[in-house]
């Protein structure tokens, strides 16, 4: 037995692997190094979203000008999506750079965006910390606003 005829179990674990490796790969769309989006949220062309939890926020400060939005929404991505519009005015179509502390949480929320029409999500990679796609927001000594309360 050939080990991709039907039938055979090893096809079946062969096809099940790709498909969660598929599954946990982050999405590619638009991205944004950390100092492009500095430059675009503070000349407005972009809304910034900081998409890290309250407690991430506390430990390291969020981006100057980013405005602030858990991923881990009570109604789940929906919830999410309707905050993150609620940021924007209303238009599914304004410019967002999702920001997280690597930029993988965001390639994930960037997804789950386009997935609910917005049309325009960027993904800041090496997000806060940096990472092997980018320095970080805080390596490359951009401006951070403390959030003692978040």
């Amino acid at each position: 037995m050939s080990l991709t005829q039907p039938g055979s179990h090893l096809a079946g674990a062969v096809v099940a692997a790709t498909l969660l490796l598929a599954g946990c790969l982050p999405t590619t769309g638009p991205t944004l190094t950390t100092s492009e989006a500095f430059e675009r949220t503070n000349s407005g062309e972009v809304t910034l979203i900081d998409i890290r939890t309250p407690m991430e926020w506390r430990q390291t400060g969020i981006a100057e000008g980013a405005h602030r939005v858990d991923m881990r929404h009570p109604k789940g991505p929906e919830g999410f999506a309707e905050q993150v519009l609620a940021e924007v005015g209303g238009d599914k179509n304004a410019p967002v750079a999702l920001i997280c502390r690597t930029g993988n949480r965001s390639a994930h929320m960037q997804k789950a965006l386009l997935d609910r029409g917005f049309t325009n999500v960027y993904n800041v990679v090496g997000g806060m910390a940096g990472s092997r796609a980018g320095t970080g927001w805080i390596r490359e000594r951009l401006p951070v606003e403390a959030c003692p309360r978040c």
